[in-house]
């Protein structure tokens, strides 16, 4: 099931970040997927935006990769979402 304008707001509010670099990408992503973020893609989403900034952009720009708590199929499919150019 998609998200809904509420869950979608929630989630782009959360993707506030005090990097101007995990802004930029965050953004971008929301611009391609939002229409298509289902409630486990936000629910994987949310839990990669608990992240500090410097450990989410580690992520986002690839230099580390999912620690086990995280690493889930979902988690992974956000990832790659958010990895692409």
């Amino acid at each position: 099931m998609s998200l809904d304008a509420k869950q979608l707001y929630h989630l782009r509010s959360a993707a506030r970040r005090g990097l101007l670099e995990n802004d930029l990408i965050l953004e971008r992503f929301f611009q391609r997927y939002a229409a298509e973020l289902t409630e486990d893609l936000g629910a994987a989403l949310s839990e990669l935006l608990k992240l500090d900034d410097n450990d989410l952009l580690d992520l986002l720009l690839a230099r580390k990769e999912l620690s086990p708590d995280l690493d889930t199929e979902t988690s992974r499919v956000v990832l790659s979402m958010l990895r692409q150019r």
